[in-house]
């Protein structure tokens, strides 16, 4: 499918800004997009380095196991074909925490590896395996406690209260996360999306029984990983008084999370945009704030303490980025060429147009439509219009706050699909596109109704 929008964009874009006469426009979108991409993957090489590394040192101390197995009966319903113990599932654990958090920095790395590793599962050389559309899904529609830039946005704006889409957020987000997850699994079982058997002539093995070939493979695997990684973490010897060190950096972040979200206990004056936010949202921001610096921290301090040789295991880790980076680099260039090249020509414009009848039929702010449509294909494009529709109705404004409720509950789904599924070779994504789709449109219809409900 990504073949015929990835055509279907530059076509469109050429013959649009031909009759427009913007196809100077197109032209100077192609090249500048392609340079953005290159930016782009150079900034995501440094940001790989830096969490492949500390991934390495999670599972070399047997953290990714005890992770998989805390969230396996949630994981099992998810992905029922990885095994409960596979270093995908850590990746995964790791990646939905970081999309939770808005660490977005940390969660592409994180879905990367997954990625990888869901890859070495896959029967089916540059088909998308259902663990893989499941992982997008999650992916284009996570959950999100704290939307960091819209509130950013909100409060140079000028806003009362920045963090008040904090909770309409989080409600809007959950509604699509939710679609996204039913339909993958529903287009996984629909006869146009349905894997068939291995048969003979995909798989040597013959099973007696007519027991599906990949379910004896992925069974037999995943023993086998489940009972390697239980070996590896009764082995990995402890340094003594390790419990007391892990207990007492627990009790320590919890007291910085406690003075980051309530400086008055510690006689210090609260920050304006923290004191303007809720009670119960004061902790939610701090742990925000506080997560990615301990996390970077916990990893090879629980290393250390199964005595792994941090840095040395760090810095193998930290290798594998390149060999990812130069693997989705065409992929980042080809998708951020084709959405510039459309944007240049109109198009974005064209279809906003042929779309707000249907909008208006369900009362769905028009002025939103731009801002809805170009969301899921560039996150650097619907910025400013997010900007501009602050600027316009006003901070405190109930367009902004579905503006706000909107681009906080939605991903670049085309950026983010060309970007995991380059990184392993996958050409045929099945069901992957329908389903974050689906989350496309449920978001910000969810968004609508929400702010309503909760503003007006």
């Amino acid at each position: 499918m990504l073949n015929y929008i990835w055509l279907g964009l530059i076509g469109l874009a050429v013959i649009l800004g031909g009759f427009t006469g913007k196809i100077n426009a197109v032209s100077n979108a192609a090249v500048d997009s392609a340079v953005a991409a290159v930016t782009l993957a150079g900034t995501l090489l440094a940001v790989m380095t830096l969490w492949l590394g500390l991934m390495r040192l999670a599972e070399k101390a047997g953290l990714v196991n005890r992770l998989g197995l805390a969230l396996k009966p949630i994981l099992r319903w998810l992905f029922p074909e990885v095994p409960a113990n596979h270093p995908a599932m850590g990746a995964i654990v790791m990646n939905m925490a970081a999309n939770i958090l808005g660490l977005n920095n940390a969660a592409t790395p994180l879905g990367l590896r997954a990625m990888n590793e869901l890859e070495t599962l896959n029967r089916r050389p540059g088909v998308a395996t259902n663990a893989m559309c499941m992982l997008l899904a999650i992916n284009t529609s996570s959950v999100t406690l704290i939307p960091v830039t819209v509130i950013a946005v909100l409060a140079a704006a000028g806003a009362k209260n920045p963090t008040i889409i904090i909770g309409t957020s989080l409600a809007a987000t959950a509604v699509a996360h939710a679609a996204a997850i039913l339909s993958c699994k529903l287009l996984e079982r629909s006869p146009w999306y349905r894997l068939r058997p291995l048969t003979e002539a995909a798989d040597v093995t013959v099973l007696p029984d007519a027991v599906p070939v990949a379910l004896a493979v992925e069974a037999s695997v995943g023993e086998k990983v489940e009972e390697a990684e239980k070996r590896r973490d009764e082995v990995l010897p402890w340094v003594p008084g390790s419990r007391w060190i892990l207990g007492g950096m627990a009790g320590l972040f919890i007291a910085m999370v406690l003075a980051a979200a309530f400086p008055e206990i510690i006689h210090q004056a609260p920050p304006p945009a923290m004191a303007a936010q809720a009670f119960v949202w004061r902790p939610v921001s701090a742990l925000s704030l506080l997560m990615l610096p301990w996390l970077i921290f916990f990893f090879p301090l629980y290393a250390a303490l199964r005595r792994i040789p941090v840095y040395e295991e760090f810095v193998e880790g930290g290798k594998e980025g390149f060999q990812v980076i130069l693997r989705i680099l065409p992929y980042i260039v080809g998708m951020l060429v084709a959405t510039g090249m459309f944007r240049a020509a109109g198009g974005m414009d064209l279809i906003t147009q042929c779309v707000s009848p249907v909008t208006n039929l369900f009362h769905f702010p028009p002025e939103l439509v731009p801002l809805a449509m170009i969301r899921p294909f560039s996150g650097s494009a619907s910025l400013p219009l997010l900007q501009d529709l602050v600027k316009t109705y006003g901070p405190d404004s109930m367009l902004a706050m579905m503006a706000g409720t909107l681009y906080g509950c939605s991903e670049t789904t085309f950026y983010v699909i060309a970007v995991y599924f380059g990184s392993v070779g996958i050409r045929k994504t099945r069901h992957a596109i329908p389903a974050g789709l689906v989350a496309d449109i449920v978001g910000p219809i969810a968004s609508v109704i929400i702010c309503r409900a909760v503003f007006s």
